[in-house]
């Protein structure tokens, strides 16, 4: 299986995000960049074309784009996924970040503990989601699949 090596956001016209969305986004990105599976099938009779992948995220017209590129910067596939089965897995992910980030302030360990795992849930629920819309066009693992997820989030959110 093949790899993303470059991460692009384009978060144009979203307000700035919190400090902890930046913090998120910084660490998917990292992660994401440090170890992931990313390959595209062949289409259309054509061969799978070959990785690692340049991969921008953007939103347009309220769609997710995916657009995708070799290492040496050919354009090799652009995907246009409707934000309405993301909308309330991700409301519900940052309400329960929000959650979470309050928790740590104020709340014993064991309290922390049970809303992170909650958090982890609704994280996992997300991942899933981001692979069931790429059914078919690429394939990733669960792992890259929830640092997705957290960057469609922010997608969503503010940069």
């Amino acid at each position: 299986m093949s790899r993303i090596c470059h991460i692009e956001i384009d978060d144009t016209g979203l307000p700035a995000p919190t400090p902890e969305v930046a913090q998120e986004r910084r660490v998917a990105v990292f992660d994401l960049l440090e170890d992931n599976s990313f390959d595209l099938p062949g289409r259309d009779g054509a061969p799978a074309p070959e990785g690692p992948f340049r991969l921008a995220l953007s939103t347009r017209d309220k769609r997710l784009v995916f657009d995708i590129a070799t290492e040496a910067g050919g354009r090799v596939a652009e995907f246009h996924l409707s934000l309405g089965p993301f909308r309330q897995v991700v409301k519900d992910y940052f309400q329960i970040c929000e959650s979470y980030f309050d928790a740590v302030k104020r709340l014993p360990p064991a309290q922390i503990e049970a809303i992170d795992m909650a958090r982890r849930g609704i994280h996992n629920e997300g991942a899933r989601v981001v692979q069931e819309r790429l059914d078919g066009k690429a394939l990733l693992d669960i792992d890259t699949a929830r640092r997705l997820f957290t960057l469609i989030c922010v997608l969503q959110t503010g940069g």
